[in-house]
């Protein structure tokens, strides 16, 4: 059982009595309740989950408490609106407050070394993303370097499918960051193992940066590969959500520690026959936001809780993680149901060292096709050994398909998909 400081459950019960009391989009989840002398966690427990849809359906007033004018406030520029990709499950738009956001991040660097030494809020920083989802989209016209700056940011990448880089494009990059030096470097894990292929395949030297951050994409086994290939910097997975700011953050021994200053997390464990007690899904609950109420939210990410409760590096407050597990909608089912997460899958495919990209989609319950970049001449020999492998992972009557590509291509999200499936899971019926 994680242990948390009084004042996280402080700001529990006050965060669930003003969503209950004076926020309309909760205000039908009071019958719910079982009682203001009851236990915080139980309340929280009795509560139903928020999810994408219902934010759709309420926003925006839905979400602030009554007497707060979000038209007004928009109009000052106090708030501002940001929309989700949809990479989870459906687009929705959010209320943004920055300064809100900032204080969230600040606070997770804390729970890593690295970053409370170099991140000062001041610090220069170089993000290389697809602009779908941070940063200037354009794909017919390459923008100077000044057009992609903001404040302390430089936007390394302004085009939507990376699979359409050129050489010349990504030598700009390189001398971007030689010339930018930036002390941080935030990356889809995707672009920054293209980028990493393409330095070491050519011999290009890279700025080095303090700090590697990982974030917008679940960062595959196979992308550290090929990043370490060219970076001797230290790397972090920062775990979060644009509703839920930053939620965990990995710390110097690889364990996600609970950013729990600015955020509720209620863990809802799997049926012992899938996975449970240690792997399950997050429900998360925001603190301190005061322009937006986020109660319960499903996250869509599943994660394995650390059952040993502490950490080498010294953190031990909060709920600790061993590992993210991916999104709830990447998982993909054994021919006999039982579910694999997108980290067991990768961890079995990044065990062939020839593969440098990949996606996997389940079509149906028996029915699976991979998608695959190598490198390898013989291709009817990794053929072989993929098809081995799935067997091993999703059972021998599983039908196999391995299609060869080039390169592959991100989703609408702008984020790259690992795995798919073609039909339903019922997340709900795999829960204790």
């Amino acid at each position: 059982m994680a242990e948390y400081p009084q004042e996280y459950y402080n700001k529990s019960l006050k965060v669930l009595e003003a969503a209950l009391s004076s926020v309309p989009a909760y205000r039908d989840w009071q019958k719910f309740d079982p009682g203001y002398d009851k236990p915080i966690d139980l309340r929280y427990a009795a509560m139903p989950c928020l999810h994408k849809a219902k934010i759709r359906e309420n926003f925006p007033d839905g979400f602030v408490p009554a007497g707060k004018d979000v038209r007004a406030a928009l109009e000052r520029g106090e708030i501002s609106t940001a929309s989700t990709s949809g990479s989870s499950d459906i687009p929705a738009v959010n209320i943004w407050n920055q300064e809100w956001w900032d204080a969230s991040e600040r606070a997770s660097w804390k729970l890593n070394s690295h970053a409370s030494r170099l991140m000062t809020g001041t610090h220069p920083e170089a993000i290389l993303a697809n602009p779908l989802n941070v940063g200037v989209v354009s794909d017919n016209t390459e923008l100077p370097m000044e057009q992609r700056r903001l404040d302390r940011f430089l936007y390394l990448n302004e085009m939507t499918d990376p699979a359409q880089w050129t050489p010349a494009h990504m030598d700009r990059i390189i001398e971007e960051l030689g010339l930018f030096k930036p002390v941080s470097l935030e990356a889809n894990p995707s672009l920054l193992a293209r980028l990493s292929r393409y330095a070491a395949a050519t011999g290009k030297k890279i700025h080095q940066p303090g700090l590697i951050v990982f974030t917008y994409e679940y960062p595959s086994r196979i992308h550290y590969r090929q990043i370490q290939r060219v970076f001797s910097s230290p790397t972090v997975s920062s775990y979060g959500s644009t509703e839920t700011s930053t939620v965990f953050m990995q710390c110097e021994e690889g364990k996600f520690h609970h950013n729990h200053e600015f955020c509720r997390v209620d863990f809802q464990p799997f049926k012992p026959e899938f996975g449970g007690p240690s792997l399950g899904r997050l429900l998360v609950t925001t603190f301190g936001n005061p322009w937006y109420y986020m109660l319960r939210f499903d996250i869509r990410d599943l994660v394995r809780v650390d059952l040993e409760g502490s950490c080498s590096c010294g953190r031990n407050s909060g709920l600790i993680l061993s590992a993210v597990e991916g999104r709830a909608m990447s998982v993909t089912l054994t021919v006999d149901g039982r579910p694999v997460t997108l980290r067991a899958l990768d961890d079995a495919v990044s065990s062939i060292e020839d593969i440098e990209e990949y996606r996997l989609e389940q079509v149906t319950r028996t029915d699976y096709t991979i998608y695959i970049s190598s490198g390898r001449a013989d291709a009817s020999g990794l053929k072989a050994d993929v098809i081995q492998l799935l067997h091993n992972l999703y059972g021998k009557e599983a039908n196999v398909s391995v299609v060869f590509c080039r390169t592959l291509s991100p989703e609408d999200s702008g984020k790259y998909a690992l795995a798919k499936v073609h039909f339903p899971i019922d997340i709900n019926s795999l829960l204790e």
